[in-house]
């Protein structure tokens, strides 16, 4: 297919095509300076697409190179890092009776866990019955298999971070889980791979081996390198069902996938026939479209292509002239790929153009093959692009091919699958490598004087990803999967709900996308893979002459009984040769979500756990692999293979561009986990098969964002990093010094557990359990319901998957509320002296530990689906202080997910509403401590308010004073006969004490006179005055503003209104302190 970037005189028609012929730029209706039937073509918009995409990409570059690396780039300091000495076997618990370090270090933490959880078998559903939350419920969902070849990079790490997420949180509340997992044998990948290997290790090429030869080498490369990807994943703390890890190549899976075929070509689903596939001259075989990366050409670009000594030129327009048959005159096209005109076979125009009216039905001459051309009519062709004469090739042009069968065109292939040119060709040309005929053919039009130029043309060229070869449209017999009825059913499964995707925005996409499938080419010519079960049948006494005869079984011998009866000849008498070719990848894939499982057998885990919960993956796989899952699970079981379709979004770097191994900024999880020098950073982009531009531009990238490499930031922080994202929605933008920022918030969970390990051991009282610990204090109960809210709100962003909510609202949890709020405010309770007179301070400490406690152990049982380590290492820390004694020999990972009703009588509304109230005074209160440069004293506080207000502030008086680091809290209330209060107001303030405003209308003083001289106070006084009468400018200006009535809503300037009524008293009490600083004298009463 060709986009409508190519500029062809062929309007868009037909069924949905291909992606590779969409990326080729080919115009095929240019200029000519012949007189006749030929017209000049204008600039075309698409051109200023492909031209602005290659200028973004350009700018991006260049903002790279530019950039100052003296000034930007992720600071930070190497942490010590601590290891875990403590004598352990792989797979026991580890010893958590040795003393906690001081501080947190992942590879501390991160030892030996993993080990003892896959032991315990915690990740197998067989242990659902012996959890005491358990629920006669299951979640099963399977991993994207990643690539055997593969490692893992931080698109997999989010997907590995969202799915574990899931499924932790699923398994602790009472879930029968299973989450396998899975490796894909990936093709043309690991084919590629070992040949390369081969090649390197022992001069050999694949063709000097067997087949069998060939396959046990890659079968003993599996062996020794294929576990790294499950390696990789455990680093992760992925809790995947070990003991039922599937690879796509073993007997089980094999058998599935032979039975698919079989079952599909029996119902008509799968047939073979001739069309136009990718092709990699390279590799010898199709590839499928995602194996295609499109490279955007600005215009003329010399390229290295596979096979080839010399750069070839693409990214140009060639223009030559046909002249007509039996008369004077021609007719001019143009094309990206002159080579290709060997096998033109028509020229088409549009059956309304004026210009061509004379020349219906008449003919061209080929001026190489003395082949007549017609010159035919179709209302595809778009009168109004170039000349509006477009040349055909159907062997090696999609749209081409959809003519041909329109108008019963012959199909002539020019180029073979090793990339030569054919004997069609002519002895001139015949074996001829491709590129090389282009040189051949346009210098053959010149001497022909059939000439007529050639210029630049931007165009996107497609590239295998996997040879780095040009990708080649060639005509094939190939077996095919028949799409448009299981796309229809898998268009109504969620038209009627059976189906949901989320977001739901890609209900769209997903329904244009199967609304206009072609038929799926599934044959590789390759050697590893899933070898077709489909055999031609030689018959007796037809010798060679015969039509292809196809049968297909789950074994040779089942194929030939096929075939004898279908021709109706003995068994003995027939000759099957197997099709060499193997099954596409994605076939095997596809049918993941059940063949995982045993099918076609009916096995207990396909009736437990089929179908999948739900599907989680990249929103790039949508059709590559999620449309295919549906399509074949629903015909191939009966049932759709999940119920929920959860996409998330592409990891981009900071600079915005998608983490590719062409653009050499991939960024390897275990990196950002482990830590990496920037030498070895950069050693890995030389490694990689970049051009010296992109190379330049990946290493100064790397130079300037990691000038000291990538810090050890361990697997907590990355996983809580990826799931801190809004994954559904725009693409995700990842810096790592975000994932740095996440270490720190661990090492803060680490000194929080320190401190109450500390306080757990001074009071030495048994914690009370939680439905038995209530809370004493108001701090107490804001925490409590603090933690509750904080409960409901991981409640509903799980059940939305929007992970993204969940985790800010336990980091907000913790270091806001639990950190700087409630630790700061029980230290002085803990500090006081209880003796056996004063049971109500020994009952406030006892109280003050217990909520704590909880508090903590609940906030780790809800960080433990993101953070397993870290939650895992201070959950078995804080274990012996637990009122419940079956936890003891228990992991953190099967514990019962914090639920709101067991923390319903810890729901203290009031307290929460109240809180903000006391933050913004204490805010005040240190905003004025700083701008009068008070740090050790603690002086007095009056708070002039009103009676509602005056209630709140003396209720958490104590916290006022804590957080705000006063010695005193005194309350004034003007009116405070108008509402009846619990205490007696103090009097007013100090004449010509400093004040700030808090909430619009609460005057906060501060009694500076023993900290801070009088001069001094009139500088720092002076200095306020003019940045709040700046303030109250901007404000007043606002409102000055033509028609400010009208246009802006009642709120907004009620809001406005008291804003400036606040600077304005704000203005007038300083100038009043003024007065009284300057002059002796007292300040008037206001």
């Amino acid at each position: 297919m060709w986009k409508s970037t190519c500029s062809r005189s062929l309007r868009a028609g037909g069924g949905r095509l291909p992606k590779v012929w969409s990326t080729w730029g080919r115009k095929l209706c240019p200029t000519s300076s012949s007189p006749s039937y030929s017209s000049s073509s204008q600039p075309l918009h698409p051109y200023r697409s492909h031209s602005e995409k290659a200028k973004r990409k350009r700018k991006r570059e260049e903002a790279i190179l530019d950039s100052n690396v003296d000034d930007v780039g992720m600071k930070w300091s190497e942490k010590e890092k601590i290891k875990y000495t403590a004598a352990t076997v792989p797979g026991d618990r580890k010893d958590t009776a040795v003393p906690l370090p001081q501080s947190y270090s992942p590879e501390y933490v991160e030892s030996h866990w993993y080990s003892w959880w896959e032991k315990q078998e915690f990740f197998s559903p067989e242990k659902h019955s012996a959890l005491p939350q358990a629920v006669d419920r299951y979640f099963s969902l399977c991993i994207p298999p990643p690539n055997v070849t593969g490692s893992l990079h931080l698109g997999h790490a989010l997907t590995v971070a969202i799915e574990d997420a899931l499924v932790r949180w699923r398994r602790m509340q009472g879930y029968r889980v299973l989450w396998v997992p899975g490796c894909d044998h990936a093709g043309i990948a690991t084919q590629s791979v070992v040949e390369r290997k081969l090649l390197r290790e022992q001069g050999k090429r694949r063709q000097d081996f067997s087949r069998e030869e060939f396959l046990q080498e890659v079968w003993t490369w599996k062996k020794d390198k294929g576990d790294e990807i499950y390696h990789q994943l455990r680093k992760l703390g992925a809790s995947l069902d070990w003991s039922r890890a599937c690879f796509t190549m073993d007997p089980g899976f094999s058998s599935a996938v032979t039975e698919a075929f079989v079952r599909m070509c029996d119902s008509g689903l799968i047939y073979r026939s001739e069309s136009l596939v990718n092709w990699s001259c390279a590799l010898e075989s199709a590839i499928s479209d995602i194996e295609v990366d499109s490279k955007q050409l600005p215009g003329r670009t010399l390229l290295s292509v596979p096979g080839y000594q010399k750069k070839v030129e693409f990214g140009t327009m060639v223009t030559f002239a046909y002249p007509l048959e039996e008369q004077e005159g021609e007719v001019s096209v143009s094309t990206t790929r002159p080579e290709t005109m060997l096998g033109d076979v028509a020229i088409a125009v549009h059956p309304d153009d004026t210009r061509y009216k004379a020349l219906h039905g008449k003919h061209c001459r080929h001026p190489f093959t003395n082949r007549l051309l017609p010159i035919i009519t179709d209302p595809m062709v778009d009168m109004e692009l170039g000349t509006g004469a477009v040349k055909l090739t159907p062997a090696h042009d999609y749209t081409d091919f959809l003519l041909s069968q329109r108008h019963a065109l012959p199909r002539l292939s020019v180029i073979g699958g090793d990339g030569a040119m054919t004997s069609l060709c002519g002895s001139w040309l015949q074996g001829v490598k491709r590129f090389e005929a282009r040189e051949k053919v346009i210098s053959a039009l010149m001497e022909t004087k059939l000439f007529r130029g050639k210029k630049d043309h931007p165009m996107s060229l497609p590239i295998c990803s996997r040879s780095g070869d040009i990708v080649e449209p060639l005509l094939k017999k190939q077996w095919f999967v028949r799409c448009g009825k299981m796309a229809e059913k898998a268009i109504q499964a969620v038209d009627e709900g059976e189906l949901e995707i989320i977001p739901h925005f890609y209900t769209k996409t997903w329904k244009n996308w199967l609304s206009n499938i072609s038929d799926w080419c599934i044959s590789r010519q390759l050697w590893w893979g899933h070898q077709i079960p489909a055999y031609r049948v030689t018959l007796p006494d037809f010798g060679n002459s015969q039509e292809e005869q196809w049968v297909w079984g789950r074994s040779e011998a089942e194929a030939r009984e096929r075939a004898a009866v279908k021709f109706g000849v003995s068994p003995d008498a027939l000759i099957l040769t197997q099709d060499p070719d193997v099954l596409d990848t994605w076939f095997s894939s596809g049918l993941f979500p059940f063949a995982m499982l045993g099918w076609p057998q009916q096995t207990e885990d396909l009736k437990q756990f089929y179908p999948n919960t739900v599907l989680e993956t990249g929103s790039d796989l949508i059709f590559f692999w999620v449309a295919r899952m549906v399509m074949l699970g629903t015909e191939l079981t009966g049932q759709l293979p999940f119920k929920q379709v959860l996409f998330h979004s592409l990891v981009r770097d900071k600079h915005g561009r998608k983490m590719s191994k062409s653009l050499g900024n991939v960024i390897d999880p275990l990196d950002v986990i482990s830590g990496v020098s920037l030498e070895r950073l950069q050693e890995k982009v030389r490694e990689g098969n970049l051009d010296q531009r992109e190379k330049a531009v990946a290493m100064e990238a790397q130079r300037k964002d990691f000038p000291n490499g990538i810090p050890e930031c361990g697997t907590d922080a990355l996983r809580f990093t990826l799931c801190s994202y809004k994954a559904q929605g725009e693409d995700i933008s990842l810096s790592v010094s975000q994932v740095l920022s996440c270490r720190h918030f661990c090492n803060k969970m680490w000194q929080t557990v320190r401190f109450s390990l500390g306080v757990l051991l001074e009071v030495g009282a048994p914690v009370t359990p939680l439905h038995e610990t209530f809370p004493m204090s108001r701090i107490d109960r804001w925490i409590c319901s603090r933690l509750y809210s904080t409960v409901e709100q991981c409640e509903r962003g799980f059940e939305s998957y929007e992970l993204n909510n969940v985790t800010s609202s336990l980091h907000s949890f913790w270091l806001h509320s639990l950190c700087d709020v409630y630790l700061e405010c029980i230290k002085p309770v803990l500090k006081q002296k209880s003796t056996e007179s004063n049971g109500e301070i020994k009952r406030e400490k006892q109280v003050a530990a217990a909520v704590l406690y909880h508090c903590v152990s609940t906030s780790l049982r809800l960080l433990s689906p993101f953070m397993p380590f870290l939650t895992e290492e201070l959950w078995q820390r804080m274990q012996p202080y637990s009122p419940e004694s079956n936890a003891a020999q228990s992991s953190v990972c099967v514990q019962r997910y914090p639920a709101t009703p067991e923390l319903a009588h810890w729901h203290f509304p009031q307290e929460e509403a109240d809180f903000p109230l006391v933050q913004e005074v204490v805010r005040v209160a240190r905003s004025l401590r700083a701008q009068y440069h008070i740090t050790k004293e603690k002086p007095d506080m009056w708070a002039v308010c009103s009676p509602a207000q005056a209630q709140t502030l003396h209720n958490f008086s104590p916290v006022v004073c804590v957080l705000g680091r006063v010695a005193n809290l005194y309350i004034h209330c003007p009116h405070e006969n108008a509402t009846p209060l619990t205490f007696t107001p103090a009097p007013p303030p100090p004449g010509g004490s400093p004040f700030g405003v808090a909430d619009h209308s609460i005057q906060i003083h501060l009694d500076v006179q023993n900290c801070c001289t009088a001069d001094k106070q009139v500088i720092l006084l002076s200095q306020c005055r003019e940045k709040l009468l700046s303030r109250l400018q901007q404000s007043l200006s606002k409102i000055r503003v033509p028609n400010y009535t009208e246009k802006v809503p009642e709120h907004i300037r009620q809001e406005t209104d008291n804003k400036i009524a606040a600077l304005e008293q704000e203005v007038k009490s300083i100038d009043n302190q003024l007065l009284v600083l300057t002059s002796g004298k007292k300040t008037p009463k206001r």
